[in-house]
């Protein structure tokens, strides 16, 4: 199995900061590319940074220059700063995930509440 679990949310007023963390576990050959994805309720899931094997990473636009997104062998890190009432959301980590005998696939974490009050 794979486990994927994140923390680190909670309540911060606009311009703060929070830092999450999503830590990766379980029976698995390697762990890829790993990332961060949110969601507000009754709107799609959408990409907000994702750190490949290396250091190559990629940010939504919107949160370019705000958000660092780092990695600890199979912890990511999402650091979040001068955050905005549009960043309230769940956010999920996704971790690609290689395991012996078994097709690559993205495992999920089952989200953590982040909510930027104005």
């Amino acid at each position: 199995q794979v486990h994927v679990v994140e923390s680190g949310g909670g309540l911060v007023q606009a311009g703060g900061s929070l830092r999450l963390s999503c830590e990766v576990s379980g029976n698995f050959w390697s762990v890829n590319a790993m990332g961060w994805h949110r969601q507000v309720p009754g709107q799609q899931r959408e990409h907000v940074a994702t750190i490949h094997t290396g250091t190559g990473t990629n940010y939504a636009d919107s949160v370019k220059g705000r958000f660092t997104i780092s990695r600890d062998q199979n912890t990511v890190y999402l650091e979040m700063n001068n955050l905005k009432s549009e960043d309230t959301a769940v956010y999920y980590c996704a971790a690609g995930v290689t395991r012996v005998g078994r097709p690559y696939n993205t495992y999920w974490g089952q989200g953590t509440q982040v909510t930027v009050s104005s």
